[in-house]
């Protein structure tokens, strides 16, 4: 893959194991130009870090403490990398493009645990990236029962980027949504 990470130091994971109880239906698995939504998100993540992200909440790859929402997989992730920094996102994001994810790993800085964009209507947490010593954090949250994830970056040392447009942030939750993108 060309344009990626250049020194190969991220990982990358794709959340793709939410009910998807507003949508009615996998998200996921929604058809997204030639593919699927997940495939697409994949693509753009494998393109920036240089290699395939691995795709949790699959049957491969299900969360290491299940029911405990974006955070659990989060948590696997973190459980699981090699990669001191890892470029997390969720498979809902249909205009999330590979120039917004370069321009949130260029920012990735020492002195902080996580690189989360960051709107008028507060964090994006579920397209960002974490240092994998966020680990213990995560379970912390979990066994505390914390599951928001909001509160969880609010807890870390995050290095907030500014958007301005949050349309490449835009996640896609119901059936309506789906089809106004």
């Amino acid at each position: 893959m060309t344009g990626g990470d250049p020194k190969g130091e991220l990982g990358g994971y794709v959340l793709v194991g939410g009910k998807s109880s507003r949508m009615g239906r996998d998200k996921a698995s929604l058809p997204l130009n030639d593919s699927t939504m997940a495939e697409q998100i994949a693509s753009r993540v494998g393109e920036v870090i240089g290699h395939p992200p691995i795709l949790i909440g699959t049957a491969a790859r299900r969360d290491l403490i299940p029911g405990c929402g974006p955070l659990g997989g989060v948590f696997t992730a973190l459980s699981t990398t090699r990669h001191d920094w890892n470029l997390i996102v969720a498979c809902d994001m249909p205009d999330l493009t590979v120039e917004f994810l370069r321009h949130l790993i260029a920012r990735r800085a020492d002195g902080f645990d996580c690189v989360v964009p960051r709107t008028q209507a507060g964090f994006e947490p579920l397209c960002a990236l974490y240092h994998r010593r966020c680990r213990d954090a995560a379970e912390h949250a979990i066994q505390g029962k914390l599951f928001k994830m909001q509160a969880f970056v609010s807890s870390l040392r995050t290095l907030a980027v500014p958007v301005e447009d949050p349309l490449p942030l835009r996640n896609v939750n119901t059936p309506e949504q789906w089809r106004a993108r």
